[in-house]
This record gives C-alpha cells, sequence and structure tokens, in this order.
C-alpha cells in the first residue's frame, strides 16, 4: 500500500511539473499602441496565421460573422471621441467584429461589449457603435499573419487596416486635434478662469508665498463667480487676514458664516466662529 501510494504520488508531481511548462500559443497576442493627433489608440488582439489554408471564403465562409482575430475578441479603445467612416464613437474600447460579405465587400463594426469569446451569443445591434462598409482590395502577396494596424496616419486621422491573407481593409477615421487644440487655445487666449485664480490663490496662501498676490488673484476668482460658496468665502476671509486686512476678513467671516447656516453646514459655522473670536470680532 506504501509503494502504491508512493508511485502515485511521483507520477502527480510529474504531471504538475509538465503542466507549468509554457508552451507558444498557436494565435499569439499582440498590443498595439498609437498616438493620432493627441488621441491614444489602443488594439488589443490575437494574430492567426494561414498555415496552408484558404481563409476568407473557406475557414471564414462569405456571408457570416468573424471575430477580427482569434481568442478573445479583437479590441480598439480610444482616449478621446472620433469618427469612424463618418460616424461618431464615444471615448472607450470597442470589439471589433467582420461580417464578411463578399470577397470585395466587409462591414466592420465596432461593439460595445467587449467581454466575449469570438462573436456574441446573443447579437444586439444596439451596441454597435459605429458600422464602415468597406471595399477590400486584393493583394499582389500573401500576409500570412493577420495584422491590424493603423496608418495614413496624420494630425486628424488615419486608418484602421485589416491584412490577412491576400486581402486588405482600411476603415477610415478622424480624431478630434482641431477642437481639442482650438479650445486650448480659446482658454489660454482668454486668460484664466475663476477656478485658475481660486486654486492659485489658496496655493499661495497654504504655501506661505506671496499673499498680496493671492489676495488679487481671490479677489479677480470672486468677481468672476457668480454666486461664491460659503467655503470659497470662508478661504477669501483667510487670505485677507493674513493680508493684514482685518476688516475685510471679519466682513467675509460672517458672509461665510451665514451661508454655512444656511445651507446646514455646522462645521463651516464653526470654523467661521473660531476665525471671528480670534480676529476679536466676537
Amino acid at each position: 500500500m506504501k509503494k502504491l501510494l508512493l508511485m502515485f504520488a511521483v507520477f502527480a508531481m510529474s504531471f504538475a511539473t509538465y503542466a507549468q511548462i509554457e508552451t507558444p500559443a498557436p494565435s499569439p497576442s499582440a498590443k498595439f499602441e498609437q498616438k493620432v493627433g493627441l488621441t491614444d489608440i489602443t488594439i488589443e488582439y490575437s494574430r492567426p496565421s494561414v498555415k496552408g489554408r484558404t481563409i476568407f471564403g473557406d475557414l471564414e465562409p462569405f456571408g457570416g460573422m468573424w471575430r477580427t482575430g482569434a481568442n478573445k475578441n479583437s479590441i480598439i479603445t480610444f482616449s478621446d471621441d472620433v469618427t469612424i467612416a463618418g460616424q461618431s464613437v464615444k471615448a472607450g474600447s470597442y470589439a471589433i467584429f467582420t461580417k464578411l460579405n463578399s470577397a470585395t465587400q466587409w462591414d466592420v463594426m465596432f461593439y460595445s461589449d467587449t467581454e466575449n469569446w469570438g462573436t456574441p451569443a446573443e447579437w444586439d445591434d444596439s451596441k454597435v457603435a459605429a458600422t464602415a462598409k468597406v471595399d477590400v482590395m486584393k493583394m499582389p502577396m500573401s500576409i500570412e499573419t493577420l495584422t491590424i494596424d493603423i496608418n495614413n496616419i496624420t494630425s486628424t486621422g488615419g486608418t484602421i487596416d485589416i491584412i490577412w491573407e491576400t486581402s486588405y481593409a482600411g476603415i477610415p477615421f478622424t480624431v478630434p486635434t482641431d477642437q481639442t487644440v482650438s479650445t486650448a487655445i480659446d482658454k489660454i487666449m482668454s486668460g484664466p478662469s475663476a477656478g485658475d485664480y481660486y486654486a492659485s490663490a489658496v496655493y499661495y496662501l497654504e504655501s506661505g508665498k506671496d499673499i498680496k498676490k493671492a489676495k488679487m488673484w481671490m479677489d479677480k476668482a470672486m468677481f468672476m463667480t457668480e454666486k461664491p460658496g460659503f467655503w470659497q468665502v470662508r478661504q477669501q476671509s483667510l487670505i485677507y487676514a493674513a493680508a493684514g486686512d482685518k476688516k475685510g476678513a471679519i466682513d467675509l467671516a460672517k458672509k461665510s458664516m451665514a451661508a454655512a447656516k444656511e445651507a446646514g453646514n455646522q462645521n463651516y459655522v464653526k470654523q467661521n466662529m473660531d476665525s471671528l473670536k480670534e480676529w476679536g470680532a466676537m
């Protein structure tokens, strides 16, 4: 009995050791990153090879839906909203599925549910963010391993290329470079916002930097803010006190305390009362 148990243990250890051996995947995974304009695009997919087979029209029959890769869904991720074949697509991740209509025409679909192994068990048209109807070109050479790439790159767009066997399909897309840059330019040219002034003033106060500059910035922030919050007025009062304007600080603390009482925020009521006592107003 002991010998039998010993033999079993040896076999179990041998099997466990064998199971830890790593072998190459038939369709190795790949991850590709590309910046187009100011937009980051990532493609993750598995790359099957031809291996002497006829792919389109045989292994992947015409009229069927192809996962556009192998294993888990091929996934493309956009850091910004983009336009694919004239259709608006929100920033995020999408599975790529391809309906192989014929040797010369495919529908490439960007599907919002990326958690599938192959095509979804139940297809949901509402999850299709965009469909690109693309012409398929026959190449003069055969590409052994599936390649999904981004090419024809400009500052405003490019093409998502699907290349395998002797077939090539390019899906045009654009990115919001001009809108992003124009918005940034407009913001800079119009000067700092109320939030910029406020954040800078509070930072200067807390860092013990130029308090006169902090006071100037806070006054600008409050002037630009239609209805300052009691927490903002509280910060303004502290800056006034640090700048030596005790009367202004007291007036602002009273204003902040009244607004905090109205909002039911007892914490800010107490903070203002403590400051008013410190400044000799109570």
